[in-house]
């Protein structure tokens, strides 16, 4: 078991644009995520906004785009369970998170991979990746429900 990253899967019943959509429309994102984000994802730029899941309503999260290439794959950088309104995390070196789309039988197989947690300050390097991990699990069904129920 590796402790530096964290791997979650989705099979979507979903046309690949529908997927592809809901990861990178800002406010689609937004929706499924549980984030109410101030601007689009553009490659090179900070994208942030107020997280809108009860208990983390004073949580602003901090992404920046590394790539968007179309259909295929989108990629941020972000500081991992960075919930904490009095600490400063722009110190830390951020987690990669990435996300694959490839075309299955029945629509698309989604995949997340956030890596980079060997670089998380030790004293809050297990929580972040225990967190993130259950974290990204239910955002896979989040996706998967909107993906497939959305229009």
């Amino acid at each position: 078991m590796t402790t530096d990253r964290i791997e979650k899967h989705a099979d979507i019943r979903a046309p690949m644009d529908r997927v592809w959509r809901a990861l990178t429309d800002h406010r689609e994102f937004g929706t499924w995520f549980r984030v109410r984000l101030e601007s689009p994802f553009v490659p090179g730029k900070e994208s942030k906004g107020r997280i809108t899941y009860p208990g983390y309503e004073h949580v602003v999260m901090r992404v920046v785009v590394q790539r968007m290439d179309p259909m295929t794959y989108f990629s941020f950088t972000w500081h991992p369970f960075a919930i904490d309104p009095n600490t400063d995390y722009s110190h830390e070196t951020p987690t990669l998170v990435e996300f694959r789309l490839a075309p299955t039988d029945t629509g698309v197989r989604l995949t997340v991979t956030e890596s980079g947690f060997d670089k998380v300050p030790l004293g809050r390097r297990d929580e972040a990746f225990r967190m993130n991990s259950g974290g990204w699990e239910e955002q896979m069904g989040n996706i998967r429900a909107y993906a497939e129920g959305a229009g």
